[in-house]
């Protein structure tokens, strides 16, 4: 029935920070960006590895989302990673602030924790 998740939409406050950050410090690829007069609001389509993934929206005073303490709800956004020393190396480097490494109790897997420019939790799951 499924074929695969098709996108993530994120709203954001402040569409050019939230746009280098997944574009800059990230590293998406912009598909397209579109300004929608209407809606006051931005859609910005963004790839990894020229895989479609995120729409990043802006709209007029949004309200806060809640991160802290955890809603019901979508939780995070987990993006897999090959090297999470070099991850972390980068985001380091871009002033991000990063939780400790943990380990996954069932999978021994490393994996760490940022928060984008709206607080939305994003996980770096190392493969």
């Amino acid at each position: 029935m499924l074929n695969k998740i098709h996108h993530t939409a994120i709203i954001c406050s402040n569409y050019e920070k939230s746009k280098a950050f997944y574009v800059n410090i990230l590293g998406l690829e912009i598909i397209q960006e579109i300004y929608r007069t209407e809606r006051e609001s931005y859609k910005l389509d963004l790839a990894l590895n020229n895989q479609y993934c995120i729409e990043l929206f802006s709209f007029p005073n949004p309200p806060k989302r809640t991160s802290r303490p955890e809603a019901t709800g979508l939780r995070h956004l987990a993006f897999e990673v090959d090297n999470i020393d070099s991850v972390i190396e980068h985001l380091t480097k871009h002033n991000i602030e990063i939780e400790s490494i943990r380990i996954d109790e069932f999978t021994n897997k490393r994996f760490t924790f940022i928060a984008d420019p709206d607080d939305l939790p994003i996980e770096f799951y190392e493969k």
